[in-house]
């Protein structure tokens, strides 16, 4: 096969994993912002994901918006339900010492959600097609699917928000306080339950974002959720819990690896080689791979 090589065939292998491990990235940054406050993995980070495919598929089939302008609204109810979910199931336990009943929520919210997708939309596989589904730009013979660049930009443009936010503004900055030292934060006068509502607000804003990227490049179904949010845990480990691009650029290497194991090894291999490369940064590097030369947002 390494004959067959040649350096178009090599850039697109790599456009094609940047471009897909951008969508790890956005959920992985999610990820990180709620374990950053609340110290618990929120499995049912991919559920939600999923839960707004399906509202932008909707959106788009019932009223003929465009999944791109349905962006803004879904943001905006990503916003509010991740206040609300906040409130309603994690306030209580988020002051217990125990996390793991934090945990047990989250999983137990993960198979209501994915239970009531499955109820009222059935378990058939959705796909968006559009006027440009199909749209595929090609720069010296690369090709480059118009989804997938909007879905990059998409994410780099969350990424620089959330950057921005963290380090510009007064809740932000309460935010990464909270992060390191929540103890040390309410004794400056900073409200835990506050910034755990915020960054959970955020984490599911970004939610809405990877769903509706996630909605316009790949059929989905109620159940693929819990496999996109091992992935963005994946893409978390590899760029270190607590840096926001480092959960983006930790997406990007695993779509890289990905992409290349599947062409080079066989599709069949790319989730085993992802998982292995998952438990080995686990092991021998818990802090992340990315620790030292992504500074923390």
């Amino acid at each position: 096969m390494l004959e067959l090589l040649s350096v178009s065939l090599v850039v697109q292998l790599l456009i094609n994993g940047v471009l897909f491990g951008t969508m790890y990235g956005i959920a992985a940054i999610g990820l990180s912002l709620i374990f950053g406050t609340m110290r618990i993995m929120f499995l049912a980070q991919g559920t939600i994901i999923i839960f707004f495919a399906y509202l932008c598929y909707w959106l788009f089939f019932l009223f003929g918006i465009d999944p791109y302008i349905s962006l803004v609204i879904i943001v905006i109810i990503g916003l509010a339900l991740g206040s609300g979910i906040y409130q309603a199931l994690f306030r209580e336990a988020a002051a217990l010492e125990d996390k793991n009943i934090s945990l047990l929520i989250a999983i137990g919210l993960m198979f209501l959600v994915e239970n009531l997708m499955t109820i009222f939309w059935t378990a058939n596989p959705r796909s968006i097609t559009t006027s440009y589904t199909s749209l595929v730009f090609r720069p010296m013979g690369i090709g480059i699917p118009f989804n997938r660049m909007i879905g990059f930009l998409m994410a780099i443009a969350a990424t620089t928000g959330v950057v921005l936010f963290l380090k510009k503004t007064f809740m932000g900055i309460a935010v990464r306080a909270a992060s390191e030292d929540i103890d040390a934060a309410a004794l400056l006068g900073i409200s835990p339950h506050r910034v755990n509502a915020v960054a959970f607000a955020i984490g599911i804003g970004l939610a809405g974002v990877a769903g509706v990227e996630l909605a316009t490049i790949y059929p989905f179904d109620p159940f693929f959720g819990f496999i996109f949010v091992l992935k963005a845990m994946i893409a978390l480990a590899i760029g270190g819990i607590g840096s926001v691009t480092g959960a983006l650029l930790g997406g990007v290497i695993l779509g890289l690896l990905e992409a290349m194991s599947s062409f080079f090894i066989g599709g069949g291999w790319s989730d085993a080689i992802s998982y292995a490369v998952f438990l080995i940064v686990l092991m021998f590097r818990p802090e992340g791979l990315l620790v030292r030369t992504v500074k923390k947002a």
